[in-house]
């Protein structure tokens, strides 16, 4: 069965592509915290555009994301350029943590050996006493 392709779903990749491109750009020019777009999701009448962003460093997140809303209008005015549409979404920005969980359970789980093998070895101690 063939995948269909929503117009919403090429709009979002566009705008992530192009976005991603002038975020970079604001986010040197203004001296924000790094950033990059992860997602854009579009609602469904192209009026409004969430956009996932990630930081480079996750303490400094919610500085970037305050950044770059104030700068929604100059992106988006950005983005009219870049793009071909009748009418740009209005931007709002977000941060996505997925990659800051993603990397706290990677953690646990590599952790997750050395906490298996000490509870064993504090068991053949015990059993030793025995």
């Amino acid at each position: 069965m063939p995948k269909t392709f929503h117009r919403t779903d090429r709009v979002s990749a566009q705008i992530r592509r192009d976005l991603g491109t002038l975020v970079h750009a604001a986010v040197r020019e203004h001296g924000l915290p790094s950033v990059s777009v992860s997602d854009v999701e579009v609602t469904r009448d192209m009026a409004h555009a969430k956009v996932f962003v990630t930081a480079l460093m996750p303490e400094r997140s919610l500085e970037a994301v305050k950044g770059l809303r104030e700068l929604a209008g100059e992106l988006r005015m950005g983005l009219a350029r870049a793009m071909k549409l009748r009418h740009v979404p209005e931007l709002h920005f977000h941060y996505d943590d997925s990659v800051d969980r993603g990397e706290r359970i990677d953690n646990l789980l590599r952790d997750l050996p050395d906490v298996q093998a000490a509870q064993s070895d504090a068991g053949d101690e015990e059993g030793r006493k025995a």
